[in-house]
C-alpha cells in the first residue's frame, strides 16, 4: 500500500466480502504520506483478520519481500491496493487447488470493466457506485490441470501457446493473477528498485510449479490508476529495470532450467521483453547515468 488511501477502503472491502472466510491479509504501508495508515489502521481494530506493517517506502519489490516473511497460510495471493477481487475468489481458486492438489491456480481480470472504466474516465464520468458480480458454482467452474505450466505460459497477447486453446493461455506476469501454494514461492523474492519485477519473479515461480489449474474467469478487477506505480515512472527508469529484469532472468533460466523450459521462457518471454526494451531504447535512448532514472 502506498498513497491508495482513495481506493484502499474498495480494496479490503472485497476482502471482507469473500465467501472464503478464514484468510489473513498482510497489509504493507510502505511508507504512504495520505491517509492510507489511517484506512488500514481502522480495518484491523474491526477485523483481526487484517494484519498491518507499517513501514519506510522502500518500494512495491520489498514490500512483498516483507510480507512473505509473515504469511502464515498454506496458499498466497497478491492484491494491489488500487484493485479489488470478485467475492468468490479464494472460494473458486482453493476449491480448485485442493481438488487438484496444484502449486497454482490461475485466472484473469475483468477486461470489460476496465474498458467500462477507462471510457467513463475519459468522459470525466466517475465510478459506478455498485457492482454487480456474477455467482459461480466453485465445484463446476470449467478449468486446465497440467502438471507442466511451460505449455501453457506466454507473455504475447494474442496467446500463443501448443498446449490447447488460446483461451486457457496464463498470459503475462503479473503476481496478483494466481494462487500460489506458499512452500513452493515465499523463499522467492522481488529484485528491489526496479519496475518489472514481476518479470524475473515470475520465471523463478514457473521453475518451482509441479503442478497448476488455470481458470479462465475473470476474477480480479484492474483499475487503470494513471498515478499507479509504473504508469508514473520516467521511461529512463523503466529502461534501467527492463535491463536489470532481463539479465537476472537470463543467469536464472541459464543456471536452473532444462532444455525444454529455457526454449519456451526464451520464445514467449524473453522474446516480448527484449522487443519492449529495444522499442523503448529506439525512442527514448539508453540511460546515461543513474541520475536518469
Amino acid at each position: 500500500v502506498y498513497n491508495a488511501e482513495k481506493f484502499l477502503t474498495r480494496c479490503l472491502g472485497s476482502l471482507r466480502a469473500q465467501t472464503f472466510a478464514d484468510w489473513e491479509a498482510i497489509c504493507v504501508d510502505d511508507g504512504s504520506k495520505d491517509g492510507s495508515a489511517a484506512v488500514l489502521d481502522r480495518h484491523a481494530a474491526s477485523d483481526s483478520r487484517f494484519k498491518i506493517l507499517h513501514k519506510r517506502n522502500e518500494g512495491v519489490s520489498q514490500a512483498r519481500n516483507d510480507a512473505m516473511e509473515l504469511i502464515s497460510g498454506e496458499y498466497l495471493m497478491f492484491v494491489d491496493s488500487d484493485d479489488f477481487l470478485h467475492p468468490q475468489t479464494m472460494e473458486i481458486c482453493l476449491a480448485a487447488a485442493r481438488r487438484d492438489k496444484s502449486d497454482l491456480v490461475a485466472f484473469t481480470y475483468d477486461r470489460s470493466y476496465r474498458a467500462r472504466l477507462m471510457i467513463r474516465h475519459f468522459l470525466g464520468l466517475k465510478d459506478p457506485a455498485e457492482m454487480d458480480y456474477r455467482r459461480y458454482d466453485a465445484e463446476s467452474v470449467k478449468s486446465v490441470r497440467t502438471d507442466n505450466i511451460f505449455d501453457w505460459v506466454t507473455e504475447r497477447s494474442d496467446g500463443r501457446v501448443p498446449g490447447g486453446p488460446k483461451r486457457w493461455a496464463v498470459k503475462h506476469c503479473q503476481p496478483w493473477r494466481c494462487l500460489y501454494r506458499s512452500s513452493a514461492v515465499r523463499h522467492i523474492r522481488f529484485i528491489k528498485g526496479i519496475i518489472y519485477e514481476d518479470f524475473p519473479w515470475w520465471g523463478e515461480v514457473l521453475l518451482n510449479i509441479s503442478s497448476a489449474t488455470i481458470i479462465n474467469l475473470p476474477l480480479y478487477y484492474y483499475y487503470p490508476n494513471s498515478a499507479s506505480y509504473i504508469a508514473s515512472s520516467k521511461q529512463q527508469y523503466r529502461i534501467r529495470s527492463l535491463k536489470i529484469a532481463i539479465a537476472a532472468a537470463d543467469r536464472l533460466y541459464e543456471g536452473k532450467a532444462g532444455n525444454m523450459q529455457r526454449q519456451a521462457w526464451e520464445e514467449r518471454f524473453m522474446q516480448p521483453f527484449t522487443e519492449k526494451l529495444e522499442k523503448k531504447i529506439r525512442r527514448y535512448g539508453s540511460p546515461s547515468s543513474e541520475a536518469d532514472t
